[in-house]
This record gives structure tokens, sequence and C-alpha cells, in this order.
């Protein structure tokens, strides 16, 4: 079943306090990800991996293309859709881990993982308990399950960030480079994380520039090429 089908993104930035300069970045990207299936994107720094990555989350409006996610058993346009629907899709269908952790601040590392499963409806309690098990196999001692994660080191902080992308279980997850702060045992465990969620039906778009875990998870590789008037 096809859970994401992109066709022909671009997106160019413009820079309105540098004279309108404008930055092209995708143009015609394509991508096809069914059920149980990882996909990484490929491509030299700069060619928009990460761009085409928001696009799909509908972070960046993409400026010309169409962007379907299966939601409710029906097809949803993110890069048109309403706002609030752009809102639901996120909460029940589409899951995203960036690079950096962005979270309220003084708020508890527990309740942080726990927030996109209660938003799905599961009971805090209950959510809370996932949350703990999930920090507890990503070598977050329960001693800092009750700290802010602002307190955390980077690594510390990217493995929240993991659990909070893995804990609601959504049938789209986009992963932004998810191991880059994580030595090998945590990366490890980010693989089997993967794998299980590909098991359970899960469509997956990661970037990986680890080689080991991009050969671990995915089944197959876009390359996103730079461009060709930003070369």
């Amino acid at each position: 079943m096809m859970m994401l089908e992109a066709r022909g993104i671009a997106k160019t930035f413009v820079l309105h306090l540098q004279g309108g300069t404008r930055i092209p970045v995708l143009d015609g990207v394509d991508l096809q990800v069914r059920a149980g299936e990882c996909v990484a994107l490929s491509g030299p720094s700069g060619a928009g991996k990460s761009t085409l990555m928001r696009s799909l989350y509908g972070s960046y409006r993409a400026d010309a293309g169409s962007i379907l996610i299966r939601h409710g058993g029906v097809m949803v346009d993110i890069a048109r859709a309403d706002p609030r629907l752009v809102l639901r899709v996120r909460r029940d269908s589409l899951g995203y881990v960036s690079q950096f952790l962005r979270v309220v601040p003084r708020v508890p590392a527990l309740d942080v993982v726990a927030e996109p499963a209660v938003a799905r409806g599961v009971p805090l309690d209950q959510a809370r308990r996932a949350a703990a098990a999930l920090l507890d196999r990503l070598n977050i001692p329960h001693r800092l399950q009750a700290l802010p994660p602002a307190t955390f080191s980077g690594g510390e902080q990217q493995r929240v960030n993991l659990a909070r992308g893995f804990i609601a279980g959504h049938p789209v997850l986009l992963l932004d480079e998810p191991t880059a702060t994580l030595d090998d045992a945590n990366r490890d465990i980010v693989i089997g994380l993967i794998r299980e969620a590909t098991r359970r039906g899960a469509a997956v778009v990661g970037i990986f520039h680890d080689a080991a875990v991009r050969g671990a998870v995915a089944r197959r590789t876009l390359n996103v090429q730079p461009h060709r008037d930003a070369a």
C-alpha cells in the first residue's frame, strides 16, 4: 500500500533582505514509499535532502508539486492542505525526527516523550509508562527522565528526540540524521527501532550519512541532486 507519494516537488528560497535573491533547491523531485519500506535520501551536502524532508512534513510549503500522505484511509496533499488538516495529519499519521530537539522549557523529558501519544488519545499514565520504556531502551537513566532535556548533552537530547518520534507509532515517519550524535551502542538501538517500525508496516524516509545505518535499514535509495542553477 502506498503511504507517501511526492510528485514534481520544487522549492526555491527567496531572500527578501538580500534584494529578493532567489536560491533554487529542489526541482521536480519524485518519491514513493510503501507500507513497510524504508527509503534513504542520498546526495551531496547542500543538495536539498533536509529541505525535501521539511517539505514532506509541511514545515516548508512546496512551490510546485504534490505531497500525498495516507491519513484516515485517504491521501491528503500536505503541499496544499489547510493548516488545521496538516496538524491533524501530523498528530495521527506523520511523525518527524529532526536533527534538533525543540521543546517547551522546564517540561520533564518523560512528558516531552509522552506528549505525542497523549495527543493521539493514549491515557497519560499509559503514555508515561511507554515513554519511560523507550527512554530506558535508549539509555536515558531514570534520574534524568524527570529533568528538562535542556539540561542534557547533545546525544542525550537526540535520544529523547528519537523516543518522542517513535512513541506514537505513526504510519509514516521522517528521520533526519537520527544517529548523527550517537555512539555505536545507541546507533544499534535506533537501527532496531527503525526495523521494528517497518515490520509493523510503517513507511520510513530517512537521511543517514552513516553508511552502516543506511545499509542496515534502507530497502532503496533516492539520490537527491543539487538544482542545476544552484550547483
